[in-house]
């Protein structure tokens, strides 16, 4: 696995984040698209970071240390904003990949303004993890395509302006026979509903009552979707485990200050060995995390054995994710009772992280993919 190493140029970057962002993202946490929060994102120069490059730059193939450095930052100022401008990316990412200039010259500048929400749609009720069992159906229609079928746990839905979504063209052809389309969201037939979740989260079902798309809104060749969805998680996924470490670090930077100034039998807590020895751990922990997610991006970035990238990629999801799981729950545990209580950050971050280790992949599917292409396909499903 790659080798890693922050330069200037990254510290100098990060830092450029922490100064634009630092008291000018807050969030409504009601659960809808917040089109305020995206438009600020948008305002500040931040959405350009998701396709690499600096603001005033032309977009370019998104760069993975970058959006790394990016959504760990974030986290640790908002993560409701850190969510907002991960969807951006997550939904537009396909379009900037395999769009044809027409549809990037339509959606990507709307994306890094602010001015448009997109949406990356690929689950459905039965086909999360088991994304080639695809049943939402794309047949064709003279020179375009009708979509028919539904989308489950679809984030940004359905208040999106722009969907990824990915259909089955062929029946029976597995993942040989997906296909991605870009589809608007003022389409005709494509209605939805939000959903209510346990932390707030913009998050909903989409129903495709014969939506009708032109040919010009495939992403990529025809029965190749499953490709454009991997090649986009392969890039997201190491920084959804950057979002987790900056929650991590938010969380061990609130629990470090509370057991310094925490009195206990009239000294700091901090002066108990068990204290702070599960500081230490959970500082450990979340270096071990952030190391791995950042080798995995530089991996991406090099370009080195591309083929080896979707196990880098799990591998980095998988453990940032789980340990900021652990490493939250520790500090919680060092703060007691008060860090659970109804607006405190650690109860924010608490209920934040726990849908991190399902979304984009379960803990469950990361170890499979690991273990394919470890062991060999043929001996794991």
């Amino acid at each position: 696995m790659a080798a890693f190493r922050l330069g200037a140029e990254h510290r100098e970057y990060q830092n450029w984040v922490r100064e634009v962002a630092t008291g000018k993202l807050a969030g409504t946490g009601s659960g809808r698209v917040d089109r305020e929060l995206v438009r600020t994102l948008g305002e500040l120069g931040l959405l350009r970071g998701l396709f690499g490059g600096r603001p005033g730059e032309a977009p370019s193939d998104a760069a993975a240390v970058q959006l790394c450095l990016l959504r760990e930052t974030i986290a640790q100022i908002s993560t409701e904003a850190e969510t907002a401008l991960a969807l951006q990316g997550l939904g537009s990412y396909p379009i900037l990949q395999s769009g044809s200039a027409e549809l990037r010259a339509r959606w990507i500048p709307a994306v890094i303004s602010g001015e448009a929400v997109a949406a990356f749609a690929l689950t459905e009720a039965g086909a999360g993890s088991d994304a080639a069992n695809l049943q939402l159906r794309a047949e064709r229609d003279g020179d375009g395509w009708v979509l028919t079928g539904e989308k489950l746990w679809i984030s940004n839905a359905p208040g999106a302006d722009i969907y990824t979504v990915f259909a089955r063209t062929t029946p029976g052809a597995g993942a040989r026979g997906v296909t991605a389309f870009a589809v608007p969201g003022d389409s005709a037939g494509l209605s939805g509903e939000p959903l209510e979740m346990l932390s707030p989260h913009p998050i909903g079902r989409l129903e495709f009552d014969g939506v009708r798309v032109g040919a010009g809104a495939v992403l990529g060749e025809v029965d190749r979707g499953f490709a454009v969805a991997m090649r986009t998680l392969d890039l997201f996924r190491p920084s959804v485990g950057a979002f987790a470490v900056g929650m991590a670090q938010a969380a061990l930077d609130l629990t470090v200050a509370h057991v310094r100034e925490r009195q206990v039998y009239g000294a700091p807590l901090a002066g108990q060995q068990a204290v702070a020895h599960r500081i230490a751990d959970l500082a450990t922990e979340l270096e071990a995390a952030r190391l791995l997610v950042y080798a995995a991006a530089a991996a991406y970035d090099d370009g080195a054995e591309p083929g080896a990238q979707p196990r880098r990629s799990a591998m980095a999801k998988l453990y940032a994710t789980e340990a900021a799981q652990q490493i939250i729950d520790g500090c919680v545990q060092l703060h007691g009772a008060a860090a659970l209580r109804r607006g405190h950050p650690l109860e924010h971050l608490y209920r934040d992280v726990r849908s991190l280790r399902i979304y984009e992949g379960a803990s469950e599917v990361q170890r499979s993919i690991i273990a394919r292409h470890l062991i060999g396909r043929e001996y794991t499903r």
